[in-house]
């Protein structure tokens, strides 16, 4: 089966989970940062876009959070510990959406928000965690502020923008790419990128970008950012967009001559972008924050993660293993809190996770912005849609 046709499968598959309804049906509970987790379950609402811009890497991680709980309930259950209840809703990419559903899913019992994609709805549901006491949990791609002392109640999995840009940057520099361009989407996540490759530059000792450019998120209409990154003649560009707008913008670039170094941060999502590009794809580099997803030989948490999909329709993404990771991140902090956690005692196990092996890759739920421990891997991607690290 071709890469396109298995990742189509398991979009299909995954969707066909809210027409299933198996997103579940929320029953109203009393909230509050003191309530205990009832009949020893713990609620755990999470906001994804299954529609939009970004479904498929919602889906994905989605999926690979779903895969996990799947198999520690039945784990937990046996032992007669405390079980995870994951509640998913559809927010299609748009803040306002996930925000709605942070609150409804904090209305009707949820004792942690999961997992919400996307910087600006992870900006949304963290502050409404934090106004009603709530741990927010493992965001994907959310911006660097929601590191900062204000924000106790967020707990990162994957590195931080600051360590894929410095991981970038310095890659450039040690290559002697002194000239750098920048596209991002002019939308949350792009500011975010932005400011973190302009905070590395500072640390690095290295100029500021020869260009800037911003573009429509999700837009394939490219030519004047194209023309303002030519214009500066940059020895490589690093872009922080989606998969549509990332793949008209490589395409547009070549077509204009453009031989040096293309590379994005892992928002882009490898598989849609394969799907978008194609042969295309050849020589973009990608910044990725958890180990190589199909490569088994290396990881634990790997081996664990193609163990589960076996008896699955998912099939291996970088995504997939993220979401699989924050699960088994968030259900061993469960298993520090004791049985019927408040959130309080749940957000204090949280926060002393600072080197927790989740199968031979490290996971800092307190990160210092840059965490020089953290793992950042730059994968240049083949015509094939094969990764060479």
């Amino acid at each position: 089966m071709s890469h396109q046709a298995t990742r189509r499968r398991f979009t299909q598959a995954a969707g066909a989970w809210a027409l299933l309804g198996l997103t579940g049906p929320l029953h109203a509970q009393s909230t509050g940062a003191k309530r205990g987790t009832p009949s020893g379950k713990l609620i755990v609402g999470q906001s994804i876009p299954m529609t939009g811009a970004a479904s498929e890497i919602g889906m994905a991680f989605a999926g690979g959070a779903k895969l996990f709980v799947g198999g520690y309930n039945d784990r937990a259950a046996a032992a007669g510990g405390t079980t995870i209840e994951l509640r998913q809703l559809d927010d299609g990419y748009s803040a306002d959406k996930a925000g709605a559903n942070a609150n409804k899913l904090l209305a009707e019992g949820a004792d942690v928000l999961f997992g919400f994609v996307g910087t600006a709805s992870a900006e949304a549901g963290a502050s409404l965690a934090q106004k009603q006491g709530a741990p927010f949990f493992a965001p994907f791609a959310a911006a660097d502020s929601l590191r900062d002392r204000n924000h106790g109640n967020v707990f990162h999995v994957r590195p931080s923008m600051a360590d894929e840009a410095y991981a970038m940057l310095r890659q450039c520099d040690t290559l002697g790419q002194k000239r750098i361009a920048v596209v991002v989407d002019d939308d949350a996540m792009g500011r975010a990128a932005l400011q973190a490759l302009q905070d590395a530059a500072v640390e690095l000792k290295l100029a500021a970008p020869v260009a800037v450019a911003k573009v429509t998120s999700g837009d394939t209409k490219v030519s004047e950012a194209v023309a303002t990154v030519m214009k500066s003649q940059p020895q490589a560009v690093i872009q922080a967009s989606l998969s549509q707008t990332t793949a008209a913008f490589v395409r547009e670039m070549r077509k204009a001559g453009y031989g040096s170094a293309l590379m994005t941060f892992s928002v882009v999502g490898i598989d849609p972008l394969y799907t978008a590009l194609g042969k295309e794809i050849r020589g973009v580099i990608i910044s990725q924050v958890v180990p190589a997803p199909r490569d088994n030989s290396r990881t634990p948490i790997v081996k664990e993660y193609l163990a589960a999909l076996a008896d699955s329709d998912q099939t291996a993404s970088y995504e997939g293993l993220e979401g699989f990771i924050a699960a088994k991140s968030l259900a061993e902090a469960v298993r520090r809190a004791g049985p019927a956690p408040t959130r309080a005692v749940l957000q204090k196990a949280m926060a002393g996770m600072n080197d927790y092996d989740v199968g031979g890759f490290r996971v800092n739920l307190r990160p210092p912005l840059h965490d020089t421990a953290r793992t950042v891997d730059l994968v240049y991607i083949t015509a094939e849609g094969r990764v060479l690290r």
